[in-house]
């Protein structure tokens, strides 16, 4: 199974809000340091974290980013399902249009459940227990903060 690219930049923003310092805000633009990605795409990622309750956000000059409660306990499963967009695991189209196999096919079905899999064996995984201070450390060095971990 493969995530979307905008799913990916969101679990990898939440592992950076979960190994910050307590209390630290983020900015956007340091969390895109962080992760090695342009600020439009960890922007609106950062924009759904809000509206899905993952994350605080504290506006002004010292304002920033923080997960919240609820992102603290979120799982990676539960994560992906809310930012999967795609609602068919297939591309059911042909070049003429619909795909003339789409009627009372099996595979589609085969190939739902086989994501809801995917992501059953995610739910076990809380994202914020995923980053180390072994791996946290150098990024948070790079954009010039001291690792909480």
């Amino acid at each position: 199974m493969k995530i979307n690219a905008f799913a990916d930049v969101s679990l990898r923003a939440m592992m950076v809000l979960a190994a910050a310092p307590d209390g630290t805000l983020l900015t956007t633009q340091g969390i895109a340091d962080a992760v090695g990605t342009p600020y439009n795409h960890v922007s609106k990622a950062m924009a759904k974290l809000r509206e899905l309750g993952m994350i605080d956000v504290e506006r002004g000059r010292h304002g920033g980013s923080r997960l919240s409660s609820a992102g603290r306990v979120a799982t990676v499963g539960r994560l992906l399902r809310q930012l999967d967009t795609r609602l068919d695991p297939a591309d059911c189209v042909a070049a003429a249009g619909t795909c003339p196999l789409i009627n009372e096919c099996r595979l589609r079905g085969a190939l739902s459940r086989a994501r809801e899999a995917f992501y059953r064996e995610l739910d076990g995984i809380v994202v914020a227990s995923l980053p180390t201070s072994r791996q946290m450390t150098p990024v948070f060095q790079a954009i010039g903060l001291r690792p909480g971990l």
